[in-house]
């Protein structure tokens, strides 16, 4: 056996959820490019779970469901309120999903019906979750959810008490349909690991929510505003930038590991960064983002991931940088859940083998010798 690092180029499971081929990212077969310019994430959450697109009946149905569950336990409220002021927002998502497990009666049934409703309830409580969070830790108390409203809307709703306009809905709303799934990611394959020990699927979203809080896979977007924060003005991005190359230090939210030609999700982002930039009257981290672009691009020949566009959309939407990766989380959801639905009806436990490099044939030393 040879070890493969980082599993590169390993096939580890079979999915029909989603697809990267050809740099074309697809949603049980459908491009993300049709997705992000018509479907609201609500449908496209029911297309990763049940594997087709809904009917109006059934769109309205799961709407009304996610109304429905969208409200957390007041317990797990009281416990968030206790959590230390300077706790990291990822760190306090995954405190606050694995407590929902414990108000949720059937939260170890691992029938396929219990599991597809749980899904449906993580999907309405985490936004309510991060919300709550953000506001607790800023001395303001919760703000209940709307019904009938949407997930993006409602996000939004809840983080400011204000009624969001409808630019800034449909802005986070295509944002968490380009993020809904990504194959067999980072964060989804340790949901996969987790439930194919035939654990709860609460210990599956709770281990992707642990996997995706590292920089490496759900970060680089907080790190992007980082760098246009460094920034601060279009005259400072030249030399920010070739300082950074000839350094040569990485230039946060650039390339992917599979993709070659640029990400497919990145242009959908910059336009919207654009058209917010314009309603509210400020493109400088749209203007700052296209220089920074062109620059590395033509001395790198790297294009940018989802996540560098992403960086901007969000701050322009008044979210503060820190509550980047939970958002991600959200959208992610759906694609963690279809996983782990998928993973369940043909499971068998992931249980991979590691090369050796350690010594062989050593002795035991009695202590008195050592």
């Amino acid at each position: 056996m040879t070890a493969t690092k980082g599993l590169e180029g390993i096939v580890a499971a079979t999915s029909s959820i989603s697809s990267i081929e050809d740099g074309v990212l697809a949603y049980r077969g459908i491009n993300i490019d049709e997705l992000a310019e018509h479907a609201t994430f609500e449908e496209a959450a029911f297309l990763l779970w049940y594997g087709h697109l809904p009917s109006k009946t059934e769109l309205e149905a799961l709407r009304e469901q996610l109304s429905q569950y969208a409200p957390i336990p007041k317990e797990v409220i009281d416990q968030i309120k206790l959590y230390p002021k300077q706790a990291k927002s990822m760190a306090a998502l995954r405190t606050a999903v694995s407590a929902l497990a414990l108000y949720d009666e059937s939260a170890n049934d691992n029938s396929k019906e219990a599991n597809q409703l749980k899904a449906i309830k993580l999907q309405a409580q985490l936004p309510t979750l991060i919300a709550a969070y953000a506001r607790i830790r800023d001395g303001k108390e919760p703000v209940a959810p709307l019904q009938g409203v949407s997930i993006a809307h409602n996000f939004l709703y809840m983080l400011t008490g204000q009624q969001p306009d409808e630019l800034s809905v449909q802005a986070l709303d295509k944002a968490l349909v380009l993020h809904a799934d990504h194959e067999l990611n980072a964060s989804t394959f340790s949901a996969r690991v987790t439930v194919a020990t035939l654990s709860d699927i609460y210990s599956g979203v709770t281990s992707a929510i642990g996997t995706l809080k590292g920089p490496l896979h759900g970060g680089a977007n907080e790190a992007v505003m980082e760098m246009l924060e460094e920034i601060g003005d279009l005259s400072n991005a030249e030399p920010y930038i070739q300082r950074k190359l000839s350094n040569r230090e990485k230039v946060m939210g650039f390339g992917h590991r599979v993709y070659k030609d640029g990400d497919p999700r990145a242009k959908h982002l910059q336009k919207m960064s654009r058209q917010l930039g314009l309603i509210k009257e400020n493109t400088t981290l749209y203007d700052i983002s296209v220089k920074v672009e062109q620059l590395v691009t033509a001395q790198k020949g790297l294009k940018p991931n989802v996540d560098f566009y992403s960086a901007s959309v969000y701050t322009l939407l008044g979210i503060p940088k820190d509550l980047f990766t939970p958002i991600f989380a959200i959208s992610r959801l759906a694609g963690w859940t279809a996983h782990i639905l998928e993973q369940l009806e043909d499971n068998r436990i992931i249980r991979p083998r590691a090369e050796y490099t350690g010594p062989f044939n050593q002795p035991y030393i009695p202590l008195d010798m050592r």
